[in-house]
């Protein structure tokens, strides 16, 4: 959906929506012979009626709208249309205007519907060039699509707060959603949220009444199954009747933004099946993607893969999950793929790379270099320190180094860009003084490298670990009345809902109290650093006391307080230092 809105100075606000893939009654939809297609699995392309595109080879059947390039049907297996039929007309993404044949043979092909703007659309529709693709292959059970987003130069103002593509698929067949090996589960209807509860914020619904009496007293919430950018590769929904799987598989994150550690959604209610591709989902306004003073800019999403599968009725439908993971590796080694007709795609041997070994040289922990043991290394736009996690408009290229500190970065596109790292477990980030640049074919020794970590002197206490988590300290257990099951005993508790309201329970009367040395360790620290909600919809800042002796004052010295923070929303961090004696 293109939801367009004015902001000062007639700047536009946009959150873009792709293609929300809806589906139409089958009976609109012209379905092959069926004979004919298990004996002929080339590609099939069928321009015949005037409003409608069909792609079929013999394992997926997609029907697209023409010109607007929405998909509204997938046939697979024994369901003539996965996606939903109930939905909204206008619940669609970015209309296009144009259909054109890129390639169409029988291994191949491959679709482009467009829109081009100009200056009278000013004002109702966001100011970009749009360009989606989509392909299907020979002997693939699913089909591909990216799009190419652009502006021209002088082209008006524009926010766009989140990219991205959204399926809704047969709420009456697909009710177990996957994201990862220990995040599973039977997913509550629509009708249950409709009925349920509405909590702190309208994503939060206490299921009171829900279809499925299992669910009773859980709380559903989209945000609880997000998940980490560099995490996001499969993730989809099972029908149980006829046993289908439906999943979306990202092999790069090359063109999400934010980094490996940018958190976003994947899948919720509906059912729905999401690729996002930029959002301000858990960093805010800073990395929103906004362009001023007529910047020009092209940007290409994807592709990515919308992979179904299918077992016996005798077999289990969680086989089902293990073959998506299996498709998503052999989608991982295929990438940068070789078939997008795209040039503003490159094949591998027009990207380069760049490889080293990150060292640290911190003499107060040792005097020799120390291997940046697991570091996250990674090439984004030139920028400052750091800059890179409010990135949103370039392409990320990151991996992670082996024990030793040696890293290989691989298939970067052609252009200019500052390497970053960071260290699991020391403070700071780091950044290459040089500007590197990239073309078809280099392969860039940096050699060794050297990080160190901004500090004055020995550390005399440390409370957690520099790691971008906050998993070391305590996170409380629900209230049992707003429990998701799938957390219970979890490794990512910190998901549930309304933990933050457990801290008053923990400090009814005296805010947290830390005594460096004194028995206390990282599970003795909240979480999160919370307001207190006193009622009446009126919350307080809350102090929190760290307290620790210093045995060997040195009165000519400074004294430094560094701060990690892992994530900080709408706040305003006070930091007050008070000297007294025991």
């Amino acid at each position: 959906m293109e939801k367009v809105r004015w902001k000062r100075k007639g700047s536009l606000v946009a959150a873009l929506l792709l293609m929300f893939f809806i589906g139409v009654s089958s009976e609109k939809i012209p379905v092959s012979n069926p004979r004919e297609l298990k004996t002929s699995l080339g590609v099939q392309l069928n321009t015949k009626h005037r409003r409608l595109v069909v792609m079929d080879n013999g394992l997926v059947q997609v029907t697209l709208s023409n010109p607007e390039g929405e998909v509204i049907g997938i046939k697979y297996n024994e369901i003539d249309n996965v996606l939903e039929t109930q939905n909204e007309e206008d619940n669609r993404g970015l209309i296009a205007t144009d259909f054109k044949v890129i390639v169409q043979d029988e291994n191949q092909v491959e679709v482009s519907f467009t829109r081009t703007w100009n200056i009278s659309l000013r004002g109702s529709l966001a100011p970009l060039n749009v360009d989606k693709r989509y392909i299907m292959r020979r002997g693939v059970s699913g089909f591909y699509f990216y799009a190419i987003m652009e502006r021209k130069e002088g082209w008006p103002d524009v926010d766009m707060d989140q990219i991205r593509t959204v399926f809704k698929l047969q709420q009456n067949k697909f009710h177990f959603m996957a994201i990862s090996n220990d995040r599973q589960r039977i997913m509550p209807m629509p009708e249950d949220r409709a009925t349920g509860q509405p909590l702190a914020y309208p994503e939060a619904v206490l299921l009171t009444d829900p279809i499925n009496p299992d669910l009773r007293g859980e709380v559903d919430d989209k945000y609880q199954y997000s998940s980490e950018d560099k995490d996001i590769r499969v993730h989809g929904w099972i029908s149980s009747d006829p046993p289908v799987g439906f999943w979306m598989i990202t092999p790069s994150d090359e063109f999400r933004s934010g980094g490996p550690n940018k958190q976003d959604l994947t899948a919720h209610v509906g059912p729905v099946v999401l690729s996002m591709f930029t959002s301000t989902h858990y960093a805010g306004k800073e990395i929103n993607t906004e362009f001023r003073n007529g910047e020009p800019w092209k940007k290409v999403f994807g592709p990515a893969l919308v992979y179904l599968n299918s077992v016996s009725s005798e077999e289990k439908p969680l086989n089902l999950w293990e073959d998506a993971k299996r498709q998503m590796m052999v989608e991982v080694r295929k990438w940068p793929y070789n078939f997008p007709e795209s040039v503003d795609f490159p094949k591998r041997n027009q990207r380069g790379g760049v490889f080293g070994q990150l060292r640290v040289h911190d003499r107060y922990m040792s005097n020799r270099l120390m291997w940046a043991d697991s570091a996250y290394v990674g090439l984004a736009a030139p920028g400052g320190v750091g800059s890179w996690e409010r990135d949103s408009k370039g392409y990320q290229f990151w991996t992670k180094a082996n024990k030793r500190g040696y890293f290989s970065i691989k298939n970067v596109r052609q252009g200019d860009y500052n390497l970053y790292a960071w260290v699991p477990g020391i403070v700071g980030d780091y950044k290459y003084s040089a500007n590197i640049t990239v073309r078809a074919g280099s392969n860039i020794n940096l050699g060794v490298l050297v990080y160190e970590p901004p500090r004055k002197g020995p550390t005399l206490w440390e409370i957690g670990i520099p790691d971008r988590s906050a998993a070391e300290f305590f996170v409380p257990d629900p209230y049992p009345t707003l429990a998701n099951q799938l957390y219970t005993n979890h490794p990512e508790k910190f998901r549930q809902y309304g933990l933050w309201e457990r801290y008053v329970d923990l400090y009814r009367n005296d805010d947290l109290e830390y005594t460096v040395g004194d028995s206390y360790h990282a599970k003795d620290w909240f979480f999160a650093h919370v307001t207190r909600d006193v009622g009446n919809r009126t919350y307080k800042p809350t102090t929190w006391r760290i307290i620790f002796e210093l045995k060997h004052l040195n009165n000519n010295g400074h004294y430094t307080l560094q701060l990690a923070l892992a994530s900080a929303t709408d706040s305003d961090l006070h930091v007050f230092c008070k000297a007294f004696s025991f």
